[in-house]
Order: structure tokens, then C-alpha cells, then sequence
């Protein structure tokens, strides 16, 4: 049996006439830059998350960056972040000229560990920018109250945690501001780039729709420079479509998740921890073995499909050699980049590939 890491094909399926008639609604207006699809999808996003705003950009990377613009973030700044994610959480930073400053991770959520954070904060630092990993959000009470101490501001990269919750909160919505992406691979995805970002500070909102917009209000009249990052019409329209199957969708990746959490429990391997406060969406579901290798080549073998989220730590990347990182520095995320990897929980995964992935798990690793 062949079972992919991920079918958008299946999905696609279960809402073409949808899509292609929201696709076709936008093409014959020629209104593909900003305008109504996009208000009305920012509308949508805002209401979901229960944010005053929410701004249309032109992917997760963009919604990152704009939002540590947003909070004048400048050269000589530091920003405090996870060494455990995808490259673009630190890349924004740098690409501001600030120096990204790592912490290590809690080795049960994979996210940032809050008790580390404090240690790192200096006279230079502007923002927290915490990461929430898999579809769980950070532990963000500790991140909060450090923050109003300190006279920060917290960024929250929730491109993987559209629809999780904290204590009842939405991701996205518990900092200043909060930021999505829309990449396919996302259990909120469109048909190629996109992000957003959201906040309930009026004029964070505003300085965001500026500099999406090459930094000018009106038109024309330049006050800062910005960038080109608006989200198109097009994906705007697609996005509203799978929005309205989000929840739906979410509940079928945690049926999944609860199933996996069952069958798997008894293996020498750890699978996904949840927090009792969090409502975790799984955007993966990531579970950590001793001979991660081993089993990730069985399942290759098998038509299994998995990835690896993430195998080397921002801190041992090449481009940061100059921050000084080395190995053993922050030992329970280099730990989680040597036993993690995650397995399909799509929504659309059929109960008989469920079974066949729990199968060949427990064929591995149950040896």
C-alpha cells in the first residue's frame, strides 16, 4: 500500500467545484490585487481567531518579517527564538540585521523552553518570538509576563497552528501579533504562497498594511520603505473555500492523532505530548524513536511516506557559524533533530492506511 505523507490531491477532490468556481469568480472580475476576495478573507481569518485585524501577505516568511518591522526591529537588535524550526523564524531576524538569539527546546512539546528564556535577555533585545511547533502552542503565560517586564513585544509564529488554542485563546492571537502561512503543506493551505498576519493593536495593524504595500499611504506617498507582500486575489478566494472546512478538517487529524496515541503507546517510542490547556491541531504528528533512521527507511520501503521536522537546529546551521553555535549547546533540540519524524495524519487518511502505517511502525519498531 502506498500511503504519502501528505494528499492534497484527495482533498482537492472532496472541494473542486468549490474551488474552481471561487478561481473562476476571480478571474472574470480581473480584480486579482487586494480588493474585495481579499477584505473578505481577512474578514473570515479575523473572525475564526477572534482578532480585531487580519492582514493578507504574500507568505508566512513575509508575515514573520513584516511583523518584527512592525516592531522596529532594526540592526543591533536581538530577537529570542527557538533553535528547533523551520529556517525562516531565524532568516527574518537576520534579515533585519538583528542577531537571532536561540533557546533550547522542552524536550515533551518541542516547543521553546520557557525557562530558559530569561537568561537570554539583554539591553538589546526588542521581541520573544515564540514558535508553535506541530499545531501546539508554546507555553505562552511565562512569555507574556517576561515581555511586560522587560517592555518587549511577542511575535508568535503560528504558521503551523491556525485553529490551535491556548487556555482557550486561538494561536495567533495571545502576543501582539500573530502570523500564518498558507503554504500548501499547511492544514490551512492554498494553492502556493500566502500569509497572514493578525493583531488586535490598532496601529501595529496599520504600520503592517503599510509596509505590505511598498510602504506607502496613499498610494504613491512613501512615509517608510516597506516591501511587495500582499496576498493575490486568487489564493484569497481559494483560502475562504478551505476555511469553511477547517474545523472540519482539524477534527479529523486529531481522530487520527488519538488513534495513533492508542495503538502506539505500547512501543518503545514517544508520540506527540499535548498539553491539558492546549488544543493541539497536529499539523503534524511527530513521534521520536531511538533509530529514527532505521525506521523511516522501513517505511520508505514499505510506501510509507514520512518527513523530518527538522534534522539540523538553526544553531548548527551553516550561516550561523558566526553566532558562535556548537554542537551540545542546546541538547534537547539536537536530541529531537536525531530521533523525530513524522507520519501521515491528513484528514483524508482512509482508516485501512491508518492501519497500514500503525502496522508498519509496529513491524519496525516493535523488534
Amino acid at each position: 500500500m502506498k500511503v504519502p505523507l501528505l494528499d492534497l490531491q484527495a482533498q482537492y477532490a472532496t472541494i473542486r467545484e468549490e474551488l474552481r468556481a471561487a478561481v473562476d469568480e476571480v478571474m472574470e472580475s480581473c480584480r486579482f490585487i487586494l480588493g474585495p476576495y481579499v477584505q473578505e478573507f481577512e474578514k473570515a481569518v479575523a473572525e475564526h481567531c477572534g482578532a480585531r485585524h487580519a492582514i493578507g501577505v504574500a507568505s508566512g516568511t513575509d508575515a514573520l518579517l513584516l511583523s518584527l518591522r512592525a516592531c522596529e526591529v532594526e540592526p543591533g537588535d536581538e530577537v529570542i527564538t527557538t533553535t528547533y524550526s523551520f529556517f525562516a523564524t531565524a532568516g527574518v531576524i537576520s534579515r533585519l540585521g538583528a542577531r537571532p538569539v536561540f533557546v533550547d527546546i522542552d524536550p515533551k512539546s518541542y516547543n521553546i523552553d520557557t525557562d530558559r528564556i530569561a537568561e537570554k535577555i539583554t539591553a538589546r533585545t526588542k521581541v520573544i518570538m515564540p514558535v508553535h511547533l506541530y499545531g501546539q502552542c508554546a507555553e505562552m503565560d511565562p512569555i507574556l509576563s517576561l515581555a511586560e517586564a522587560h517592555g518587549l513585544r511577542v511575535v508568535e509564529d503560528a504558521a503551523q497552528a491556525i485553529g490551535a488554542q491556548h487556555h482557550g485563546k486561538q494561536a495567533g492571537t495571545i502576543g501582539h501579533l500573530g502570523c500564518f502561512s498558507f503554504f500548501p503543506s499547511k492544514n490551512l493551505g492554498g494553492l502556493g504562497d500566502g500569509g497572514m498576519v493578525v493583531t488586535d493593536d490598532d496601529q501595529l495593524a496599520d504600520l503592517v498594511r503599510i509596509l505590505r504595500v511598498h510602504g506607502s499611504k496613499p498610494k504613491y506617498y512613501h512615509s517608510i520603505v516597506g516591501y511587495n507582500s500582499r496576498l493575490d486575489a486568487l489564493q484569497a478566494a481559494a483560502l475562504q473555500i478551505k476555511l469553511k472546512h477547517l474545523n472540519e478538517w482539524t477534527e479529523g487529524r486529531r481522530r487520527h492523532a488519538a488513534l495513533y496515541d492508542e495503538q502506539l503507546r505500547d512501543l518503545p517510542l514517544v508520540t506527540p505530548h499535548a498539553e491539558k490547556y492546549n488544543r493541539h491541531i497536529y499539523n503534524q504528528y511527530t513521534i521520536r524513536v531511538s533509530d529514527r533512521d532505521g525506521l523511516q527507511q522501513h517505511l520508505k520501503e514499505h510506501g510509507v511516506g514520512t518527513a523530518l521536522y527538522y534534522p539540523l537546529p538553526l544553531h548548527l546551521q551553516e550561516c550561523y557559524r558566526d553566532l558562535g553555535g556548537r554542537e551540545g549547546d542546546y541538547p534537547d533540540a539536537e536530541q529531537a533533530a536525531r530521533e523525530t519524524v513524522s507520519i501521515p495524519v491528513y484528514p483524508e487518511l482512509s482508516g485501512e492506511q491508518q492501519e497500514y502505517v500503525i502496522e508498519q511502525v509496529r513491524a519496525f519498531v516493535g523488534k
